[in-house]
């Protein structure tokens, strides 16, 4: 597929077969799945999903990259829609899909965010991501890496890091190194947030004054002898608290609101 790879998209289309091959086995997509590709490019995934799944769904936003993909697969196996992945209407899916994707770096962290919001239809995620943002989404609590990305994405999904893809198995090659990683939905009974919005809220007040002590990240949203009540000490930093720390903040300060 002759094309000029487009700067506004983030296009870095993955041209290593090994790293294909890899990345289709942790997959392993059957026939009775529906799945779904984001900025399938070129189609280096796309040839071996649709093959072996029940349905191929794919989302790309360049139209010429579109037109191509939809011209080489039959509608009857690969339905292609045109559009922005950070619009897309997930909801129109079947329930229990499969997500795939080489996501542009730079929309990568706004898409998991919205994606986060659909992980009740999702049956689980394979992405391949900036090694940094995989770190992110994978940190422990009171490390460097820790951040509102990791307690939201580790509130609705188990993260697992799958193996590393260096920047020549690209084209053009990127300027970082990549990471492919499973993502996969927990349970409805341990999603215990009364209120995901407020969890969201407090989460990002935090960690927007990351610096700060709890005390000071959270005035007015819970105030130092709250944290004491809850047995947080209001001393700790944000990157300190664990999800579950947030998830009793955010419970506590809705309880009180309503």
């Amino acid at each position: 597929m002759r094309h000029v790879p487009r700067k506004r998209y983030g296009q870095h289309f993955l041209v290593d077969p090994t790293i294909v091959d890899r990345i289709i086995a942790a997959v392993a997509p059957a026939h009775d799945q529906i799945v779904v590709e984001i900025g399938p490019g070129h189609g280096a995934l796309t040839r071996s999903l649709a093959e072996h799944s029940g349905h191929l769904h794919l989302i790309e936003i360049d139209r010429d990259l579109a037109a191509a993909l939809a011209e080489r697969y039959g509608a009857d196996r690969v339905t292609v829609h045109v559009g922005d992945a950070l619009e897309f209407d997930y909801d129109s899916l079947p329930a229990s899909m499969r997500l795939v994707g080489n996501l542009p770096y730079n929309i990568s962290t706004p898409l998991l965010f919205r994606l986060a919001g659909y992980a009740g239809r999702i049956r689980d995620a394979h992405f391949m991501l900036q090694r940094e943002v995989v770190e992110r989404m994978a940190a422990a609590p009171s490390t460097p890496a820790y951040s509102r990305l990791s307690v939201m994405i580790q509130y609705r999904f188990d993260v697992e890091k799958l193996f590393g893809v260096p920047p020549r198995a690209f084209r053009p090659a990127p300027k970082v190194e990549s990471m492919v990683v499973r993502m996969a939905p927990r349970p409805a009974r341990e999603l215990t947030a009364t209120s995901e919005r407020m969890l969201r809220d407090v989460v990002t007040a935090a960690f927007t004054k990351r610096r700060k002590t709890l005390r000071n990240a959270l005035a007015g949203i819970a105030e130092g002898d709250t944290l004491s009540r809850l047995r947080i000490d209001p001393g700790l930093r944000p990157e300190n608290l664990a999800v579950s720390d947030y998830i009793a903040i955010a419970n506590h300060v809705a309880a009180r609101r309503n």
